[in-house]
């Protein structure tokens, strides 16, 4: 089978297509046939060996992926050979077979077509789980979003309308990716290249600040975004595109009541797989329903990963980009 691996730590061109050897199942694991793949910025990040858990050179970038189930191993009772899938691989996604746990295994429904479920791993799951189970939004709430003309921004965005809030704000880096955003659904879009985030924000909720805030971003963002975090409002933090970290003070939160919290769908696939079930079930169920939409920004060959490498990382990217074999 062909693939693309890492072969050291650095830029787009350390990305090679080569042959590799198809892997094989264990007891409790599946082989699947890729149909689509999506990039992620945590594959940008992984590749400079500058992700929390990166793995040493040289390895299959790569963390969800659609396709088929080829092969069950003996334990396997979820899934069946022809079963159409997505699942987080074992061993990185860019390449023609992967293999993954059965816990990390979810069948599609009918009506989900490969790309539009490759596009909605990662970015589905982080969302939901964003905002249900860590900022546990509630009906009529407000929401920031920032970078939400991204893959998991447009997500958000839609999944916050579903869950019930009553205003969804989102950041943007450019006017393109504020039409972008419109078209998720946002009510309220800013420009931060031309537009100060925080007194928009104050601006539109009448002095107060929303309630939820997802910041994939940190550093300056993360700090300028308590601002305009309400009272008893509740700030996720799920990344670090910035390149550099937030600093808060405890005194920004407990007299407010404010909630500074974390979350990484890696380390939840790594520690609490079982928590992604239900969620993932939800999600599907949106999607196959017509009420969740995925964006795809830019397609792919999987032999052009070096060049959606590139394209994501200089932030041309909006929805989500995906690689083909």
């Amino acid at each position: 089978m062909k693939g693309v691996v890492v072969t050291r730590f650095g830029g787009p061109e350390v990305l090679e297509y080569r042959e590799m050897e198809v892997p094989m199942p264990g007891p409790d694991q599946v082989l699947i046939r890729t149909k689509a793949t999506g990039v992620n910025f945590a594959d940008i990040k992984g590749r400079y060996g500058q992700m929390h858990g990166s793995a040493p050179p040289p390895y299959i970038p790569g963390l969800d992926v659609a396709g088929v189930v080829e092969v069950v191993g003996k334990d396997v009772t979820k899934v069946r050979p022809g079963d159409a899938v997505i699942a987080f691989p074992l061993t990185g996604s860019y390449a023609e077979y992967v293999v993954a746990s059965e816990a990390l295994t979810f069948p599609l429904p009918e009506g989900i077509d490969f790309e539009t479920a490759a596009a909605c791993p990662v970015v589905s799951l982080t969302s939901y789980m964003l905002l249900a189970h860590v900022a546990r939004m509630a009906e009529g709430e407000t929401v920031l979003i920032h970078a939400a003309a991204g893959g998991v921004g447009t997500t958000a965005v839609q999944l916050a309308k579903i869950l019930g809030a009553k205003l969804v704000i989102g950041t943007v880096g450019s006017e393109v990716k504020k039409e972008v955003a419109k078209e998720a659904g946002a009510d309220h879009v800013i420009n931060y290249e031309q537009e100060d985030f925080v007194s928009q924000v104050l601006a539109v909720t009448d002095g107060k600040g929303v309630d939820v805030i997802l910041d994939s971003i940190a550093g300056e963002v993360t700090e300028k975004s308590l601002k305009c975090l309400a009272m008893y409002g509740r700030l996720v933090n799920f990344g670090i595109a910035s390149g550099t970290p937030g600093k808060v003070l405890t005194t920004d939160l407990h007299a407010s009541c404010r909630s500074l919290l974390g979350f990484s769908l890696g380390t939840t696939r790594k520690e609490r797989p079982h928590l992604l079930e239900e969620p993932a079930k939800k999600v599907l169920r949106l999607i196959a329903e017509g009420r969740l939409r995925m964006f795809i920004g830019q397609r792919f060959a999987l032999a052009e990963a070096a060049q959606a490498h590139r394209f994501v990382e200089n932030r041309l990217s909006t929805g989500k980009v995906l690689l083909l074999p």
